[in-house]
Parts: structure tokens; sequence; C-alpha cells
């Protein structure tokens, strides 16, 4: 982009920015909304962080050749993560959504931004639909004749698969054929070539290439009766993530080991692999989810430049790592560039 302009060069970031050109910071709650942008803020941030907190022989201090970065004080970060952590510990533990820890996050991101920029904030919220789990799913195993009886858990570190949030409900009577959907299941060509075919089997797929929402809204269109995720070695846990709301498919996130045994066995037509699954959820209507968005007054509205995060944390923890940091960047920013 003509202006902005990052140099990365290992601990040097150098970011120029037109003070013409109109800046967006959205905090959303689902997902991450990201720009080229966004990315250059995080290498820039990362840098100043890695550079400041490195053991230096002498007193000279590396300079970052760019007021941007240079304004940017660890012991500012720390206030806003200790914030966070504060929220948290306040409300069991969490700032997932639905929570008053989240509640209380947008608070604190909205009386900051009101208080330190010119910004216009802007606070909407909007429905989500909202399914719990009635009892713990259920998955059996049978290769080559013998059938295990797989371990849930919500501790990932033992768990053998999890749920996935917007699964639908599904109760087998019998045990069903898995099929291994070839490559990542990122495309209908994958899908077709899937043997035996998807429809009327239990679709295996591994992680990759696209998303594993992206993943299931292609399954749709060939009929799978339920999807069963797993992703690769690098990442061996079963991984907690959501669907799409609109999702209509069975589905579990398995372990890389399990879920790697299943796709040789069903790979092997003389093992005759196959599933049985019990996942029973329920409905319990919509929430409301906030989201902040703090636009400033002037700029050009053609040349928006859009910095996000999301603003809340996962159910099991406070998100110091994951969403904190990049809470704190938005909000620095905003304040760095006013």
């Amino acid at each position: 982009m003509k202006d902005a302009l990052l140099v990365n060069d290992e601990d040097r970031a150098i970011l120029r920015t037109n003070k013409r050109v109109r800046n967006l910071l959205c905090f959303v709650s689902i997902g991450l909304l990201f720009s080229l942008v966004n990315i250059a803020l995080v290498s820039v941030t990362f840098a100043v962080v890695n550079n400041r907190l490195k053991p230096s022989s002498n007193d000279n201090k590396l300079s970052l050749d760019s007021t941007y970065a240079e304004s940017i004080r660890i012991d500012e970060v720390m206030v806003h993560l200790r914030e966070l952590q504060r929220l948290a510990t306040a409300n069991n533990r969490t700032r997932a959504v639905n929570t008053y820890g989240f509640n209380q996050t947008l608070d604190y991101i909205t009386d900051y931004l009101s208080t330190n920029t010119n910004y216009r904030v802007k606070k909407t919220f909007f429905p989500v639909k909202n399914f719990a789990l009635v009892r713990n799913p259920i998955l059996l195993s049978s290769v080559d004749g013998i059938i295990k009886n797989h371990t849930y858990s919500t501790n990932l570190s033992v768990a053998e698969f999890v749920h996935v949030p917007y699964s639908t409900s599904l109760a087998f009577s019998d045990f069903v054929p898995l099929t291994a959907i070839p490559n990542y299941g990122c495309s209908d060509a994958d899908w077709l070539a899937a043997s035996p075919t998807p429809t009327g089997h239990v679709a295996l797929v591994q992680g990759g290439d696209c998303n594993f929402a992206e993943k299931s809204t292609i399954a749709a269109k060939y009929h799978p009766i339920a999807l069963l995720f797993y992703n690769d070695a690098t990442f061996p846990q079963p991984m907690i993530f959501s669907l799409f709301q609109t999702n209509e498919l069975p589905a579990l996130f398995l372990s890389y080991y399990l879920g790697q045994a299943l796709a040789d066995a069903a790979r092997n037509p003389s093992w005759n692999a196959s599933v049985h699954i019990n996942i029973d959820v329920m409905n319990k209507g919509t929430f409301p989810v906030g989201n902040i968005c703090a636009d400033t007054p002037t700029g050009d509205v053609t040349r928006t430049i859009v910095i996000g995060s999301h603003s809340d944390s996962v159910t099991a923890g406070p998100g110091i790592n994951d969403n904190g940091k990049l809470t704190y960047l938005c909000v620095t920013w905003s304040k760095v560039v006013n």
C-alpha cells in the first residue's frame, strides 16, 4: 500500500503511515478481522517487546527508527494485560462470550477509547445462537472387529475427542462405515475423489488449506452422516473451534493420533472401519454479543485501515495470550496514532 510501509528485519521494524489515512479499530467477539496492516502492527509491537525485554550487555538502547514503535511502552502494555487478568479473575477466570467478564471487557475498551482518544466509539450487539451439550458425547470405533470406546474430556491433554460448537445432534442405532476425504476437504474435487463416497458415511477430514467451518460447508453438498475432524502431528490434541451458525451436520474433533489411525483404517476396505456416535445438544435460544468499532473523525473514507481483534477469551481461561495481546495492541495503537 502506498501510504503504509513495513520493513521487518529481525528485531527492526519501521512503519510509516500517512496521517491522511483514516483508521478504524474494531473489536469483535467471534473470529478475527485482519488486514495486512493488522499483521504489520503485530510485527512492530512484538519487535518492540522483544527488544525491550532482551538482556543487554550495554546501556545503549536499540532505536527502531519509528516514532510509533518507540511510543509503545512495556509498562503501559502490562497495565492493559493486568486489567484483563483482573476482569477474568473476578469472573470465574474467564472473559468468554456471554459472561460478565466479557461484558466488562467491552466496557473497559469502550471507556479507554472514549477517555484517551477522539475516536467515534460505537458499541453494537447482535444475536448468537446458543447450544449446550445435554450429556457427554459418545464415540465408539470398530476396526477389524475390535471395538474401542474413546475418551471424551474438556481437558485436551487427555481427550481423544471433543464436541464441536454448532454441531447438530446425532444418535446412531448401529455402527456406520468411515470414509477418509483426500487432501484437506477444501474443494469439490476432494469430496468427489473420496472412496467410498461420503453419502451415507462418516467423513474423516484433516486440517489444512482452509478452516474447519469452510470444510463443513463444502461437506454439506455431499451428504455425509457426520464429520470427524482431526489436525496434524504439529498440534496433536483435539481443537476447540466453532462451525458456522448455519451448520446442519453433526461433528466431533479428534486427536491427531485417533484421526490418523481411523483414516488409515478407512483406506483399507478389509478392516471394515466404522464408528458409533451419540451427540445430544439442546437449543438454548440466542444471546446478545457486543462489538466495538472506533472510527477516526477525519480522513479519507476511501482509504480506511482496519485494525481488529476479538475481545473474548475461551471458557477455560482468562485469554491473556489469546486474545489479550491483540486487544492491548489495538487500544495502544489507537492512542499512539491519535
